[in-house]
């Protein structure tokens, strides 16, 4: 997994491309704060390397919770900014910081 941040210069915006190396996955998305933790919003493009990938234009200078699913299963970012503990989820959410 990893996270690419690329500032444009010319708009208060940030790409962001996730990419995940799940072979034997069958779907893949991001869900988070960015887009109403919405799976369909946040589908990653399979490669043909097997790797799942999509880049996202959010706002720069804000702070995001997130988190993948991966066939179901919701997993955590090893390369995030910070985690932060959600009451809601009981569990700690990967932080993304613009």
């Amino acid at each position: 997994m990893s996270i690419k941040k690329q500032f444009v210069k010319t708009k208060p915006v940030c790409k962001v491309t996730f990419s995940v190396a799940a072979k034997e996955a069958n779907t893949v998305a991001v869900v988070g704060d960015f887009n109403n933790w919405n799976a369909i919003d946040g589908e990653l493009s399979k490669l043909k390397n097997g790797t799942f990938k999509a880049v996202f234009d959010l706002p720069k200078d804000h702070s995001f919770e997130y988190k993948y699913i991966i066939d179901g299963a919701y997993v955590n970012e090893p390369e995030a900014d910070s985690y932060r503990w959600n009451e809601f989820a009981n569990a700690d959410n990967s932080v993304l910081e613009l």
